[in-house]
């Protein structure tokens, strides 16, 4: 076979064995296995080249941002798993419960908290499925509109920092993950905003579809004070993640140790942190973490071996076709993500897709921060959009069987929407998800000169002879 046809048909193999429903993480390994044995076969490749497999292991291994994983992870489910998530939930509701659309303001906001603790679509909406949408319809919110408002918090977990998206997608592009918290922090905002903004205007034009709850009454102080205590501890927490990566205090790994320990602390001072709740974090923990680590090392052996066939100047190839320029490819990457994102999970597109393009866009010389806080808005989208949409399916899963399938797709378009407008201001004015300006530094030799004493120019000038008289 010739070497110019073994990189697509590799490409095909591997889509066609993941269409058949075989494990990703195995599926990538067995086909760079199979297709490494024909290059040696065929004299493609050496020795010394299929040598670097255990350097790559070492590498990914040895890497500063998978560290962080675990240890966020953990302490997302610590805190999913001793139930502050609806602590927060019911004590805001308390509080905004005389305001129409006051569910909603309060699930939006611990949806956010629970999609930056989480780091996971699929988590985040199923707990908010579970904790916030039968309270919704017992007090006679429209089920379009609550269930849309679920979907599109738990899809925050795809940007919101501290994401595990985003660590992912930083180590797949290879960029400082601190520059991406930094860059994403903004966008995110925005959306909650765009959130916040379309339910109060939607619930004040009509507040028959989420009216306010008929006992309610004037929050009062010990209101405000329950609130405070049960939506502080967490946001404080995840505040103070952020804003020690932000400054330089700690590293991202650091920061999440720290958030363990910040986590079980207030599951102790709870009481809920019982020895079974905790086991059963550390295990599922253990589980998720080995499940990204085969993934990786399979992409891995897979990108290896599909490099050894010159694939990346395949993929290059393919772009040729298009007009030159970043907008044509930027456009055909955020068409082709989100129409992937339908059939695909994030980790298959992460370990799969990412690292084909990403050398394509290096090439471009597009910013790679910007570009990987666009794919996890554009990922985030298609997992909202009906009806292929993960977050939705995952909701219909967890909502009573009085909701109705249409009405779980009809209330995710208006959300949807948001979404869309997002990307379009991304792309408008890409400085708001930009890698921030290098600070200014002085060289070594700069420092000495600055520090070397600087001549008076009247001390020192010669001396005007005497002239005679």
């Amino acid at each position: 076979m010739s070497p110019e046809v073994i990189a697509p048909v590799m490409f095909g193999t591997l889509v066609l064995v993941l269409l058949a429903g075989f494990p990703v993480a195995f599926s990538l390994a067995a086909v760079a296995a199979a297709f490494g044995i024909v290059g040696v076969l065929g004299g493609q490749f050496t020795a010394p080249f299929l040598l670097a497999m255990p350097l790559r292991v070492q590498g990914i291994l040895n890497s500063d941002n998978f560290l962080a994983v675990p240890m966020f992870v953990l302490m997302g489910l610590i805190l999913e798993r001793t139930g502050i998530a609806a602590d927060t939930l019911m004590a805001l509701g308390r509080l905004f419960r005389k305001r129409p659309g006051g569910l909603l303001v309060a699930t939006l906001v611990v949806g956010s908290m629970l999609s930056a603790i989480t780091g996971f679509v699929s988590a985040s909406v199923i707990a908010m499925g579970l904790i916030a949408l039968p309270t919704m319809l017992k007090a006679g919110y429209d089920p379009k509109l609550a269930t849309g408002s679920i979907a599109a918090a738990g899809t925050l977990a795809q940007m919101l920092p501290p994401s595990l998206v985003l660590i992912v997608l930083a180590e797949q592009v290879e960029v400082p993950l601190v520059d991406i918290f930094h860059a994403a922090l903004l966008p995110s905002a925005m959306l909650v905003g765009l959130y916040l903004t379309y339910i109060v205007a939607v619930t004040q034009w009509r507040p028959s579809l989420a009216p306010p709850l008929a006992d309610a009454a004037n929050a009062s102080l010990n209101t405000w004070r329950e609130a405070a205590a049960a939506a502080g501890a967490p946001l404080l927490l995840i505040l103070s993640i952020l804003a020690s990566i932000f400054f330089g205090v700690a590293t991202p790994t650091e920061g999440g140790a720290v958030g363990v320990c910040a986590a079980l602390l207030i599951g102790l001072t709870k009481h809920r942190l019982s020895r079974q709740r905790l086991a059963e974090a550390l295990t599922n923990t253990g589980v998720l973490c080995s499940s990204v680590i085969f993934m990786l090392l399979g992409a891995s052996f897979f990108t290896l071996v599909f490099r050894g066939f010159d694939g990346p100047i395949w993929i290059e190839q393919l772009f040729g076709h298009l007009p030159q320029g970043q907008l044509p490819f930027l456009v055909f990457v955020c068409i082709g993500v989100f129409l992937l994102g339908f059939f695909l999970d994030f980790f298959e597109i992460a370990f799969i897709v990412v690292p084909l393009i990403t050398p394509v866009a290096r090439k471009l010389d597009v910013d790679m921060v910007w570009f990987t806080v666009m794919v996890a808005v554009v990922l985030q989208t298609s997992f909202m959009h009906p009806p292929f949409g993960i977050a939705l399916y995952n909701l219909r899963i967890v909502a009573p069987s009085e909701v109705r399938t249409s009405d779980i797709y009809l209330g995710a378009i208006p959300f949807l929407l948001l979404q869309m407008v997002m990307v379009g201001i991304l792309v408008a004015f890409p400085g708001i998800a930009s890698t921030p300006p290098p600070a200014a530094t002085l060289t070594d030799q700069q420092v000495e000169d600055a520090l070397r004493p600087q001549p008076d120019p009247e001390l020192d000038a010669p001396a005007e002879p005497i002239s005679k008289q």
